[in-house]
């Protein structure tokens, strides 16, 4: 199981970095969401992963830790605030440079202005 996750967070921090390079918009905020949902998956992680192991502190035997669990809630609503301001500001810069290029530029555009 642990090693199911841990390739499982490896190849979709892998997957996010690659998204991450292109030169488009649209897939660099899905390489950040890629890798925001690999650091949540990470920190669910550290939380001992076991179907048996139970979530409340008071019971008998080995528990899971609550503090992961609680992180990745955080981080899930940081994500969807990150996701939504990351997408309305290439929204943004799409209706004003005329181009979905990261750097305003587009393929065939050398004179950096975009739409100017």
């Amino acid at each position: 199981m642990e090693l199911l996750v841990s390739l499982l967070i490896g190849l979709m921090v892998a997957c996010g970095v690659y998204l991450l390079l292109r030169a488009r918009t649209f897939p660099v905020v899905m390489g950040l969401i890629m890798l925001s949902y690999a650091v949540n998956l990470f920190l669910f992680a550290m939380g001992r992963l076991g179907a048996e192991l139970p979530a409340l502190v008071g019971l008998q035997g080995q528990t899971s830790d609550p503090v992961p669990q609680a992180l990745v809630l955080t981080a899930i609503v940081i994500g969807f605030a990150m996701t939504a301001f990351a997408v309305t500001l290439a929204l943004r810069a799409n209706s004003e440079l005329d181009s979905d290029h990261v750097d305003g530029v587009a393929d065939g555009d050398e004179t950096g202005g975009g739409g100017q």
